[in-house]
């Protein structure tokens, strides 16, 4: 294992990578299916998940860097249909001003995600000196 690997910063900043990559994805799909009848649009989680996995070891004192990792790593991206009704004669559910907003919101988010992981391996160089 690299030290990489053994970073809990970098690892979560990995996986939310992952999720917003899939969430554009998913996002996209169902826009492209806005037209198409009978289609159901699609939601993806990953936060609830990690919360949850996450709030495990919020109380205990004994809480290891690897207790994280594993909770980090048992942390699964989701992907389901929407059961929301749709409000059209063609049985399709995607609201197009929704995905919209989200996508946008899931481009700025990995953006930032980007930042950050950039500005982590920035401090990382001039801590060791460039």
């Amino acid at each position: 294992m690299s030290w990489l690997d053994s970073n809990n910063n970098i690892l979560l900043s990995q996986k939310s990578l992952d999720y917003l990559w899939e969430k554009q994805r998913i996002i996209s799909e169902n826009i492209a299916n806005n037209e198409t009848p009978g289609y159901k649009a699609k939601t993806i989680s990953f936060e609830d998940e990690l919360n949850a996995n996450l709030d495990k070891f919020s109380n205990r004192k004994d809480t290891t860097k690897e207790d994280v990792r594993d909770a980090i790593l048992d942390s699964k991206i989701r992907v389901d249909v929407s059961k929301e009704e749709s409000n059209r004669l063609d049985g399709n559910n995607v609201n197009l001003d929704v995905e919209e907003v989200e996508l946008n919101r899931a481009q700025l988010q990995y953006m930032y995600q980007v930042y950050q992981i950039n500005d982590q391996f920035t401090r990382i160089r001039t801590a060791i000196g460039k």
